[in-house]
């Protein structure tokens, strides 16, 4: 059975290397996380490499990305735009926000017909999840009527903190068969005395589990899921309030109300990696360490391809 990874890169900015976090090199010979996002994936046998990008970036993005990736496997580009909306929907004045998660997975409807994985750009995973992942897909149960069967990465708390500033991250919450039921989005999380922390209005410190399994948008799902986005997003559009120009369509929003109305069974795959990514500014530099670390590892060679 094939397989493929789409990568949320939609997100980038129009100004390559411009100081855009998805496009800061992090390994020794200028790697993005990227890279090391799609190493991975080949590796744990994924077949096929989704960019879901801008129709406005598609020069640049395989100039500088997608040229040197299509050597080296089988690519694709679905573009992400805030003018694909259904039939009778327009955007509203004013809005300039992407549409979020839930549309950028929509964008690879026509594209995406094999059981799939999906990850933000800007995130690095660890080999670990990419494995898990892949061979839960392989046999991951197809969607029956009353059913859909999906799977997701679970991180572990501690190990996706920044030690320079406050994350949002989605707090999972399973049974004892690692069954999704709850994913609690919790924002302001941040060190503490070694321990993580959400500071309450009174003053107090309200303490999570560093334990805590966490989502980082790191998903797999079959191909069908692409046609219940598309009606999702008709229901979205037309409870957007009016005048509201920055909701966005996001996919653990959509998850959660589908665990609540039992449309969907979500495996949590727990993964031991550390996560990191370039969320401040000063995240670079210790990401460009932890790769150094990786590299003296043998985790990945000096040269990645």
């Amino acid at each position: 059975m094939k397989t493929t990874l789409a990568i949320m890169a939609a997100g980038i900015g129009s100004r390559f290397g411009g100081g855009i976090k998805q496009l800061e090199p992090v390994g020794p010979n200028g790697e993005i996380i990227m890279d090391y996002s799609v190493k991975d994936a080949l590796d744990a046998g994924f077949d096929r490499i989704v960019f879901i990008i801008r129709k406005d970036l598609d020069k640049d993005f395989r100039e500088i990305i997608g040229n040197r990736m299509e050597k080296i496997a089988d690519v694709a580009y679905a573009y992400q735009e805030l003018d694909d909306l259904p039939e009778g929907f327009v955007r509203p004045e004013g809005r300039t926000k992407p549409w979020g998660t839930g549309q950028a997975v929509l964008a690879c409807r026509d594209i995406i017909k094999e059981p799939f994985a999906v990850i933000n750009a800007d995130d690095y995973y660890g080999k670990e999840a990419f494995v898990k992942l892949h061979d839960y897909l392989l046999q991951m149960p197809e969607h029956k009527t009353d059913c859909f069967h999906f799977c997701m990465a679970g991180f572990i708390l501690g190990n996706t903190l920044s030690d320079n500033g406050a994350v949002t991250r989605g707090v999972c919450v399973g049974d004892q068969d690692d069954n999704l039921l709850d994913i609690q989005e919790t924002h302001n999380i941040e060190k503490i005395d070694g321990k993580a922390g959400v500071r309450q209005e009174d003053g107090s410190i309200r303490w999570i589990d560093m334990a805590s399994r966490v989502s980082m948008n790191m998903w797999g799902m079959t191909p069908d899921f692409l046609g219940y986005l598309e009606k999702g997003f008709v229901k979205f559009l037309e409870e957007l309030p009016e005048g509201d120009i920055k909701s966005e369509y996001l996919l653990p929003t959509i998850i959660g109300d589908m665990l609540k109305r039992g449309e969907v069974k979500v495996k949590i795959l727990e993964s031991r990696d550390r996560w990191f990514g370039v969320t401040y500014k000063e995240d670079k530099a210790d990401v460009v360490k932890a790769f150094q670390e990786l590299i003296a590892a043998g985790v990945y060679p000096e040269k990645l391809f």
